[in-house]
């Protein structure tokens, strides 16, 4: 393995065997191939901008080192970083090239940042001048990108702040404290293809890049595109493109199709082995509140993940899982730490492998599935997955 980013995670080498030499009760296996794949195919989208591999939250839920490595082999260029501390950590587990972070708050490490060549996003001008004094102190020019709020609402300086912003910018440029290497939006419904919101952003974008070129900045990139907006809007490839979810095998617009439809593969297979099994009556509750009673004589076993490792609650009766070839139900609550799948009359042993997600090869559920049972998206379902999962990265 290249590199090791999440607490959880071991050397692919002992992927079959857990601390006590046993089966691990969990894990995470991270496809490092199925990533550099997506990397291809998602560059292939958009062949004439640089790729940004955005590795934000632990990537994705799939270890920030091993896959920021697995994307710049496959041919990113730059690493995105929603933290400053996220950034940081990519410079202290070795990786070099460009990095950008943007979710800062007043007080942030600017200095350390710019003392560790990271670009920063300016979205205000309290940053501005934040990042101005950290300059200042570090000695050092410091790299920064200034974020519009083109509709998304979130982040990014109002359009009608723009203007005093980017000649702000052009002046710290001209006295050497900052250079404005990056100006960039984010969509709000890039992943609603022909949302009306789509073009109007793309307006407020374009007329802010008049605008700081009105001011005389001179920027390396302008990007806005987010793995739908590669996927599905040439138009808003600039410079760069920005993929988080795609990157690891999930569609950002299943609504149009999966992530074989796009040429993505999914990188993360969540198994577990089973703790227990056992035949009970009929009438017999399972889990807490008994929300689900046995209908019969039956078989339950016990797959030993619960909330506190990613599961959803919100799974408790309709979560899918592939136990014993066949694909299970949650009977009941999931709990803290286990949920329970009714077998009916197929046979099972504890140490048995239960899917909880994966590509879906096998017939197993997909974090598509689980996002679908859930009433939430796939991006939660990944990213949720705790620090008590190991992750085993292979392909590495």
């Amino acid at each position: 393995m290249n590199g090791v980013a999440h607490p959880g995670a071991v050397d692919s080498a002992d992927a079959p065997a857990g601390a006590s030499g046993g089966y691990p009760r969990a894990q995470a296996t991270i496809d490092l191939d199925a990533l550099r794949s997506n990397v291809a195919a998602l560059r292939a989208k958009a062949p004439g901008a640089a790729f940004m591999a955005v590795v934000k939250a632990d990537a994705y839920g799939h270890g920030m080192v091993p896959c920021a490595r697995a994307a710049l082999e496959a041919g990113a260029t730059w690493l995105g970083a929603a933290t400053p501390e996220e950034a940081l950590a990519l410079r202290a587990a070795g990786l070099g090239g460009r990095v950008l972070c943007w979710l800062w708050n007043p007080g942030g490490p600017w200095r350390a940042c710019v003392e560790a060549d990271i670009d920063v996003t300016v979205s205000a001008h309290w940053a501005l001048a934040e990042v101005v004094a950290a300059a200042r102190a570090a000695g050092r020019t410091a790299r920064v990108q200034l974020k519009i709020d083109a509709g998304l609402g979130r982040n990014g300086v109002q359009p009608d702040q723009w203007p005093d912003l980017v000649r702000a910018a052009r002046t710290a440029e001209r006295d050497g404290l900052i250079r404005v290497t990056g100006l960039w939006a984010h969509f709000s419904c890039a992943d609603e293809p022909g949302h009306p919101s789509v073009a109007r952003e793309l307006a407020v974008f374009r007329r802010a890049l008049d605008q700081a070129a009105a001011a005389g900045l001179t920027p390396e990139v302008r990007h806005m595109a987010n793995s739908p907006g590669t996927l599905t809007l040439p138009e808003s490839h600039f410079d760069l493109v920005r993929p988080g979810v795609a990157m690891y095998g999930i569609s950002p617009v299943p609504q149009l199709g999966g992530p074989a439809d796009f040429g993505l593969r999914p990188v993360m297979t969540l198994t577990a082995r089973l703790a227990s099994v056992k035949r009970v009556p009929g009438g017999h509750g399972v889990s807490y509140g008994h929300r689900y009673v046995t209908a019969g004589e039956t078989t339950l076993a016990l797959v030993p993940v619960g909330y506190a490792d990613g599961v959803p609650r919100h799974a408790s009766g309709t979560g899918p899982v592939l136990v014993a070839g066949r694909r299970r139900t949650v009977a009941g609550r999931v709990a803290m730490d286990q949920f329970v799948v009714d077998l009916g009359g197929d046979a099972a042993e504890p140490g048995d492998e239960a899917v909880l997600f994966g590509p879906g090869d096998r017939g197993e559920p997909t974090a598509e599935d689980w996002a679908r049972a859930c009433g939430t998206i796939a991006y939660e379902i990944v990213t949720r997955i705790g620090a008590r999962v190991p992750r085993v990265h292979t392909g590495g």
